[in-house]
């Protein structure tokens, strides 16, 4: 079985500076030509759930690796008429390189990893959405290094979660606070706090826990260095949306939250956002934004993924 990327702590902090230094020079160095490591292999996508970022970044990227990408209709697969994973995964071994899946429960990358003999990247899951997270933390070392992919930089950084805290940005922010030594505030109702499942993950990882949760988003924001929101309804979560938009409702990022930060504290979201709802267009659209670097720097950090994975 190959190494796959199906959560943040699947790579070693060593592994991670080699990712985000040769994202860096993947960046730096974009012209079509300059690196095919991919060449001659065909890496498919399947996607379960609904996409923009994820899908064309993933397949330019792969493009541009010097690889074929193969986009997979789940619909149209035998796996959608009763053939069981493992076959599904073990025959895909035998035809292409790599596979890129979004889906709902992280359990079925974790089934597909084991049975088949090819890298699986998380693409998103209910539980875990770790390429994102990757490439967060790289747009925060183009903000604070004159080094793009420079992790010292995120040493003591403070970075305030606000919103839905049982949600895979904010699983994925745990673990990526713990590897790269962010203090995560986490803030959000009571009933929205982080799945248990989150704490097992660190404990196998061998990492300490450096996040907290705060009721108070007032708090939870004071000298922080980033503020961070997510949807309030996320795929899957529409029948509670009503419900949702009146528990979320105390904890929208606006200018009144945003000047609880540090002087010159970001803004981010991994979008799409609803303006109005856990973000004022005030802020999404203001100078601290930096939302759009986040999405492009999506691109640059899975091709890097990708190479790690593509050469192992």
């Amino acid at each position: 079985m190959k190494k796959s990327f199906l959560k943040c702590t699947d790579f070693s902090y060593a592994e991670a500076e080699t990712i985000f230094a040769r994202a860096a020079e993947l960046k730096a160095n974009r012209a079509i030509g300059h690196e095919r490591p991919l060449k001659g292999q065909t890496w498919a996508m399947l996607f379960h759930k609904s996409s923009t970022r994820t899908r064309i970044s993933f397949e330019a990227g792969i493009y541009e690796l010097g690889g074929h990408p193969m986009i997979l209709d789940p619909k149209s697969l035998q796996l959608g008429r009763g053939e069981t994973l493992e076959d599904t995964a073990k025959v895909m071994s035998r035809y292409i390189h790599g596979i890129i899946i979004r889906t709902y429960e992280q359990q079925l990358l974790n089934d597909f990893a084991e049975a088949g003999d090819i890298p699986v990247i998380n693409a998103l899951t209910n539980q875990l959405h770790p390429c994102q997270i990757y490439a967060d933390v790289f747009t925060l070392t183009e903000q604070w290094s004159g080094r793009a992919g420079d992790l010292s930089a995120l040493k003591g950084r403070k970075l305030a979660f606000v919103g839905d805290c049982a949600s895979n940005m904010a699983h994925s922010w745990i673990l990526a606070a713990a590897i790269f030594g962010i203090e995560l505030r986490l803030t959000g109702p009571d009933a929205y706090r982080p799945a248990a499942f989150v704490d097992n993950l660190l404990a196998e990882a061998g990492l300490s826990a450096n996040h907290s949760f705060i009721s108070d988003p007032v708090k939870a924001a004071e000298g922080v260095d980033v503020v961070y929101t997510d949807v309030w309804v996320s795929m899957g979560d529409e029948e509670e949306r009503d419900q949702r938009l009146r528990d979320f409702a105390p904890w929208q990022v606006n200018a009144e939250l945003m000047a609880k930060a540090k002087e010159g504290a970001c803004f981010m979201h991994c979008l799409p956002a609803h303006e109005g709802e856990e973000v004022s267009a005030e802020v999404l659209r203001s100078p601290a934004s930096i939302v759009y670097d986040q999405a492009e720097n999506r691109l640059h950090m899975q091709k890097s993924i990708m190479c790690q994975l593509g050469q192992a």
